[in-house]
């Protein structure tokens, strides 16, 4: 299929119902309020007709707006991809050559930098996209990207990502629009200028006709708006879904953030600390003093009264007055109730996004081993490995798609394999019980120096394992020398 036509409302209304989810999911993940502010305009009211905090309308210029944000969206978005990729994954295949080339990409690419920041987008969005691209200019390497999901029209087949359409508006000195669209195929990936309007995708233009993608209209030379890429049976694109079922778009392909149904949520807490933070403003002390307590400022500008001052003249106050005059005003402040009322609401908005709520800190904070912490969150680490189960295949495959392309545009020679994906673990366990874990089955005679070297250095190769066994072996006098070696054949 082609780049759109001409004048093709844009975003296109395939996927309008999600598209209009996920700016209420970006706005709140971005925790901007002017944006929180335009989202609920037209959505003032809650489902139980109560008035949304953010559906107020601001305050007039001039005046304060006491409306206070606290950004649980945007914890819970990097909650989720911490515990996915707070420790980096592990790619293997089997070719040694195949390994060290997939290292280099992997460590140069700074590919467990790109998946955590792609996990956390598609927790808020729903999902998320990863890209394989490349520029000869930058790096002798194919590039893995994340591109977000309001950001791109995908194609579905039985639930397949079979295509996919990626655009961004270019900088513009007018009230003209320029979207450059970015198409990819099987074996091929094409580019397209347009030049429209807010709602339409107008006239499709060279690429030459915006400096921001000139330089693709370069690179492609004679061959117009398509880059062959070599691989006829392979997409340079994956689509890895946050949760599925959409629960609120029941078929659709794509998947579901961890915000859905927990809006009214985030607008109730922030309406809490709201109230909490306004407490706290009308509880400050205040003086109601008599009007002959205060002390003219001039003409025009009004009277006050010194707090401070120490010495006073005399007050004309009458004699039946049994205080000085001035009287103090300072209200409580319900910490109590705030404060439960805002945890009971994180409480119920991590819940639904299939998370403990030890992992946002609510609970004992005593410290504990690894072990005891998985347990108490058992909640987020079932949640971890279900979306760890929608990442593996995608990463897998973009990892593969890298390898082939490195080989096709000449980069390397190393064949190509579809890694196996390990992902790390979510909560990595303390020296001291490590340690003792070693000490009791090496008691237990019940593994071997090679097991413990692996066990406490997970994350070393097989040479390195080797070389410390053998230096082990050999500061406790029990290697054995290599009969070889030694001229002794037996």
């Amino acid at each position: 299929m082609p780049l759109p036509e001409n004048n093709t409302p844009w975003p296109p209304p395939q996927f309008g119902a999600e598209y209009a989810e996920m700016r209420v999911d970006d706005a709140w993940y971005a925790g901007d309020r002017k944006r929180l502010t335009e989202v609920y305009t037209r959505d003032q009211l809650r489902p139980d007709g109560r008035r949304r905090l953010w559906g107020r309308r601001p305050p007039a210029p001039g005046q304060r707006d006491d409306r206070l944000h606290i950004p649980l969206a945007a914890d819970i978005a990097s909650t989720s991809a911490a515990l996915l990729f707070s420790e980096p994954p592990t790619f293997t295949v089997d070719a040694t050559s195949t390994q060290t080339r997939l290292d280099e990409l992997a460590e140069a690419g700074g590919v467990a930098n790109t998946l955590l920041e792609a996990a956390e987008v598609a927790a808020a969005l729903g999902g998320v996209f990863l890209r394989v691209t490349w520029d000869a200019s930058l790096a002798a390497r194919p590039l893995l990207t994340a591109v977000h999901a309001d950001s791109a029209l995908p194609e579905f087949r039985f639930g397949i990502l079979s295509a996919v359409t990626f655009w961004h508006e270019l900088p513009s000195d007018s009230a003209t629009v320029w979207r450059h669209l970015e198409r990819h195929e099987p074996g091929r990936i094409l580019h397209g200028l347009y030049q429209g309007s807010a709602d339409r995708l107008g006239v499709r233009v060279p690429l030459v006709e915006h400096p921001a993608v000139a330089g693709i209209a370069d690179s492609l030379g004679e061959a117009g708006d398509t880059i062959e890429t070599g691989l006829s049976d392979a997409l340079t694109a994956a689509y890895v879904p946050n949760m599925r079922p959409n629960r609120a778009h029941r078929g659709s392909p794509l998947g579901r953030s961890d915000y859905q149904g927990a809006h009214d949520l985030f607008d109730a807490l922030d309406t809490v600390w709201s109230s909490w933070m306004r407490d706290i403003r009308l509880a400050r002390a205040r003086l109601i003093v008599p009007d002959g307590y205060l002390r003219s400022n001039g003409p025009g500008n009004g009277a006050s009264f010194d707090a401070d001052r120490e010495i006073w003249q005399t007050l004309n106050i009458p004699p039946t007055e049994t205080g000085n005059g001035i009287t103090l005003s300072q209200f409580g402040i319900r910490v109590a109730e705030h404060q439960q009322t805002a945890e009971a609401i994180v409480r119920q908005a991590v819940q639904g996004a299939g998370y403990a709520a030890q992992s946002f800190g609510l609970g004992d904070a005593t410290a504990v081993t690894a072990t005891e912490v998985a347990a108490r969150e058992r909640r987020s680490m079932i949640t971890r490995d279900t979306k760890a189960r929608y990442w593996a295949p995608a990463v897998a495959d973009m990892l593969h798609v890298m390898l082939r392309l490195d080989r096709a545009l000449g980069f390397s020679t190393v064949a190509d394999e579809l890694p196996h994906i390990q992902f790390g673990d979510a909560v990595s366990e303390d020296p001291q019980t490590t340690a003792q874990t070693l000490a009791l089955l090496a008691q237990a005679e019940a593994t071997s120096t090679d097991t413990k070297v692996r066990m406490l250095h997970p994350d070393w190769g097989d040479a390195q394992v080797q070389l410390e066994v053998d230096r082990i072996l050999t500061e406790i006098g029990t290697a054995v020398p290599d009969p070889l070696q030694a001229g002794r054949i037996d």
